[in-house]
């Protein structure tokens, strides 16, 4: 039986919250999703019931709607504060209401409270949001959709204010007591190649024969194990594109939904030449969370690796991988935090050997995830002279003051680049898109059975490219036209990812209708220039979806802005209230309100409050074992937290007691034990046999990852070869004749060794012919670099 998360009372009542359908309509690279909430009371009182749930970091919700019976009501967006005292009074006077609003803390969280529901009356509640598809390292276009919202770790001594993100309900994923349909329909200028997912889907049907368009669907059964994320693949994903979007005909003109809005999404390419020169120069911090939340498995297969194991393992490849020359240090957080050393230290063989004796030592048992400070001490740091500082920040993200997280990253961002790593079911996109998005970074998520160690070389490649600068945009519109940049400067490009711009477009010209936009930067003090025409004619109807990420990315701007500022920047609040009321789009100072006038007699006798729960991978063991190990005062506002349904004389009174509940603070505790020692990859061990100079030593344990005996490796070397080159010839020649489905792991440790045996200036063909003689393998000596 499961207890204490919200599933069910005490007294076994039921859950109202029955299904979930989702429709996603996908439009290139931006989707709309429609979600459709079922809710019943089949209790005998009137209920009130609490739904926390997460959200793209990214997404736009611009639309919240109520059907009860044949009677529906659209939410307006209102100031937040008079939204929801126009709630509670609706409540306490009997009548129905239904408010959505955003977590003060993160914008991935919302909060959905459905009021006043009659005993037997059934509610059909819509949310509508509309998103940016994230581009992958591999092409790909991501489409996540959060079913697993895990307990947000909240700093000792922080206020966890009102918006809901600390007061989450879980339960063990596959114990979620409702269902979730998903359908999508995809469309795009380019043919789409397939559809990829980490759940069962049914077969992708074609609707054309040129195959730019077409439906999948979620397979039946889906358990809220894990979020559900799309992998979308088109031919052709690198083409710069335009979209001008005509304006909202009822709006007025001049403002920003009485005027057309541009999306543009732009694909710099770098000269070959320039790519081809990696930095051997940097100061790489690596920061990684080692709270207990980090000891769950990574996927929920039957034998499955823990986070922190996979996090050893990367570590092992990313010590391996860097340059001689740059600098280097590890940080370890939780509740406190470790450095393994206490500055950064030049990259030797000796301080790299130091360092990996501490990663194998590595263990989830730090406490808490607590970010803040960490940081706080990195930045606090000064940069060493001509060494580039570049953050990796590795987490499962699950904190509850984001905001305050990327207020310190942007305040920092001149000083760094950041790269971030969401690792597990539930990781905070906000947290990690938000970090690298205001560090001038890039970041990956890491789910079901994702590996770590690709994911994380692609942002090293990134890392190590040479960094772009004094990027300028010029927009260059008719005469009578003029362009207001709704998005914040471009501070950083990398080869092959997408940059996106919003403008709004003011006014009209007599004749020409063609626009274009250059943007211009440095690259290894080389200049560049990238331009993109577009007509400014507006497209077919695309449902207001680029003026709703407009006004969305603006909004997140300003907030950001009035945060900087401590509230004492006059008009920014006052700004963003009338931006989102006008556009329909959430922001932290607005909510959704819906009201539905009861005709007759007001809904009679005392209200339940019904906590929804939501699927929580690590949540739920956590919260058992907190619960078991009995801290007085946890034990207490835990049991209240979950578990406790009242009666109570009015909403008022609800609502402050869910607001003293929401400051508990949580700790992560382990998980179950998994398998966390499964059998050593021998590609990991041949890695960890690299020196720090790229060289490897002919050895027995080499000779083992060869599959041959220490003699047998010897006999052939040829005779005027250094055994050592010997041995760096060997460890190529076994990466490329059998691993080169890894190649993305191996490559620069691969490029570390072709240096140091070209510096060797030893005559390595006999070597490559008789390696391959050896091992039965094909490797051309020009495919090693050599």
């Amino acid at each position: 039986m499961v207890n204490c998360c919200g599933l069910v009372t005490v007294k076994n009542k039921p859950v109202p919250l029955k299904s979930i359908a989702v429709e996603v309509s996908v439009q290139g690279h931006v989707a709309t999703v429609s979600s459709t909430l079922q809710y019943e009371n089949q209790e005998e009182s009137p209920l009130e019931a609490i739904f926390v749930f997460p959200l793209p970091g990214e997404a736009a919700v611009c639309r919240f709607s109520a059907k009860i019976g044949q009677t529906e009501v659209v939410a307006e967006v209102q100031e937040k504060q008079k939204a929801r005292e126009q709630y509670d009074d609706l409540l306490s006077s009997g009548q129905q209401a239904f408010l959505l609003e955003e977590s003060d803390e993160s914008p991935d969280v919302f909060k959905l409270s459905v009021g006043s529901l009659p005993p037997g009356e059934k509610a059909s509640i819509s949310l509508d949001y509309v998103t940016e598809l994230a581009v992958q390292a591999d092409d790909g276009l991501r489409l996540c959709l959060p079913a697993v919202l895990n307990p947000r770790y909240q700093p000792q001594g922080s206020d966890s204010g009102s918006g809901g993100s600390a007061l989450v309900s879980s339960v063990p994923t596959g114990s979620v007591p409702y269902s979730l349909s998903l359908s999508a329909r995809v469309s795009s200028l380019h043919p789409i190649c397939r559809i990829e997912s980490n759940c069962p889907l049914d077969p992708l049907n074609y609707l054309n024969t040129e195959k730019t368009q077409a439906t999948v669907s979620l397979a039946a059964g889906h358990q809220f194990d894990r979020d559900v994320e799309l992998l979308l693949y088109y031919q052709d994903t690198h083409q710069p594109t335009a979209i001008v979007e005509a304006a909202q005909a009822s709006a007025k003109p001049g403002s920003l939904m009485g005027d057309p809005v541009v999306m543009l999404s732009l694909y710099p390419e770098f000269p070959n030449d320039v790519m081809s020169s990696m930095t051997s120069l940097g100061e790489f911090l690596f920061v990684v969370d080692r709270s207990g939340s980090m000891s769950c498995p990574m996927h929920n297969e039957s034998v499955a690796q823990d986070r922190i194991g996979s996090a050893r393992d990367t570590l092992l490849l990313l010590l391996k991988s860097l340059p001689m020359g740059c600098y280097f240090n590890i940080i370890g957080f939780g509740s406190r935090y470790e450095s393994f050393f206490t500055k950064s230290v030049e990259y030797s063989q000796k301080t790299m050997d130091e360092a990996l004796q501490k990663v194998k030592a590595m263990r989830a048992d730090l406490g808490g995830t607590e970010i803040l400070q960490p940081l706080k001490h990195i930045y606090s740091q000064p940069c060493l002279p001509d060494q580039p500082r570049q953050l990796f920040l590795f987490t499962d993200g699950e904190v509850g003051n984001t905001k305050e997280v990327l207020d310190l990253v942007k305040a920092n961002a001149g000083s760094h680049r950041c790269f971030s790593f969401g690792i597990g079911e539930g990781a905070s996109s906000a947290l990690i898109s938000g970090v690298a998005k205001q560090g001038g970074g890039h970041s990956q998520f890491i789910t079901g059975q994702d590996r770590m160690q690709p994911k994380v070389m692609q942002s090293l490649r990134f890392a190590l490219q040479p960094a772009v600068v004094n990027i300028s945009v010029k927009w260059n519109v008719p005469k009578g036209v003029s362009v207001t940049s709704l998005s914040p400067p471009i501070r950083v490009l990398f080869q092959g990812q997408r940059a996106l711009l919003y403008a709004q477009l003011t006014g009209k010209s007599s004749g020409d209708t063609e626009g274009s936009v250059t943007v211009k930067y440095s690259l290894a003090e080389q200049p560049v220039e990238n331009q993109l025409s577009f007509s400014l004619k507006p497209a077919e109807d695309t449902g207001l979806t680029v003026h709703r990420l407009g006004a969305r990315t603006l909004i997140r701007s300003l907030e950001m802005e009035e945060r900087q500022g401590d509230g004492k920047k006059k008009g920014v609040q006052e700004k963003v209230v009338e931006l989102s009321v006008q556009s329909g789009v959430s922001s932290v100072f607005t909510a959704f309100i819906a009201v539905h006038k009861v005709d007759g007699e007001a809904v009679q006798g005392p209200m339940l409050r019904r906590q929804v729960p939501t699927p929580s991978v690590c949540g739920y063991a956590k919260q058992q074992r907190r619960s078991l190990r009995g801290a007085a005062m946890n034990r207490s506002m835990l049991t209240k937290m979950c578990c406790d349904v009242q009666a109570v004389m009015g909403p008022r009174g609800l609502r402050s007691n869910f607001r003293k509940m929401s400051k508990l603070q949580s700790e992560d505790l382990d998980c179950p034990a998994t398998a966390s020692n499964p059998v050593k990859d021998p590609l990991l061990q041949l890695i960890s046999l690299q020196k720090a100079s790229g060289s490897w030593v002919l050895e027995a344990a080499l000779a083992e990852v060869l599959g041959k005996t220490e003699e047998e490796v010897a006999k052939p070397k040829p005779a005027q070869v250094d055994q050592e080159v010997w041995a760096t010839v060997l460890a190529l020649v076994w990466l490329y004749g059998f691993k080169m489905e890894a190649q993305e792991e191996w490559q620069f440790l691969a490029m570390k060794a072709v240096s140091w045996i070209q510096a060797q200036k030893a005559s390595v063909s006999e070597c490559v012919k008789a390696g391959n003689i050896l091992l039965g393998c094909q490797v051309q000596k020009d495919t090693l670099g050599l």
